[in-house]
């Protein structure tokens, strides 16, 4: 899943109840495969045995494998966002960093196929808008906080925080999440020391 062209786009958007259902039980089996065989080792086919489907009902919804990947990266993407918009307003800066860096890692260990989807997001063209999307979207939300929190911080300097904290603790977190859970868990306090750090010289820099 390397050519640029590929078409990611699904043939339907399933807008009865009964054509929804059949695409979220789709992505919920292609997901499972993903994360026992990886999404090289997975075929259509496979995908379409596991739905209970022919194989030509599967690509009447699906193009290719890259949409299904797709489809199941950006639901991945969109509980994220829902997760760092329901707790960022709620909590203070320093909690909500604590509380979404343990989110996240939960998220990146638990949720099916993650780790196979993910783990080659810099080799799959398909993915990469995602998570520049990801990125920013999470990036906007936490400019807006710290320019709430840190009124004198400067807007270069808050936006240049705002992207670097959410891509460096993704980056630590998909580690994490790949290591025995021991480990994982190490990281993941090294990490909230780092966050804690940095959010003290922003706000010593905004005095």
């Amino acid at each position: 899943m390397t050519d640029e062209s590929i078409d990611v786009t699904p043939r339907r958007r399933p807008v009865q109840a009964r054509s929804r259902e059949r695409v979220g039980n789709i992505l919920s089996h292609a997901a499972a495969i993903f994360h026992e065989n990886g999404v090289d080792g997975t075929s259509m086919s496979a995908i379409a045995r596991q739905s209970g489907m022919s194989l030509a009902s599967l690509y009447r919804y699906f193009p290719n494998k890259a949409a299904i990947v797709h489809a199941i990266a950006e639901g991945h993407v969109e509980k994220m966002e829902t997760a760092l918009r329901e707790k960022l307003p709620e909590l203070s800066l320093h909690d909500a960093v604590d509380v979404l860096i343990d989110q996240f890692y939960d998220f990146y260990r638990t949720e099916p196929a993650y780790s196979a989807i993910w783990s080659g997001v810099e080799s799959m063209p398909e993915l990469r808008e995602l998570d520049l999307r990801e990125l920013y979207s999470n990036a906007r939300d936490l400019d807006a906080r710290l320019q709430q929190e840190y009124p004198a911080l400067s807007k270069e300097r808050s936006w240049t925080a705002s992207l670097l904290l959410p891509r460096s603790a993704g980056t630590i977190l998909r580690l994490a999440a790949t290591l025995p859970d021991d480990q994982g868990q190490q990281l993941v306090v090294e990490l909230k020391c780092m966050a804690r750090a940095y959010l003290a010289e922003l706000a010593r820099q905004e005095r």
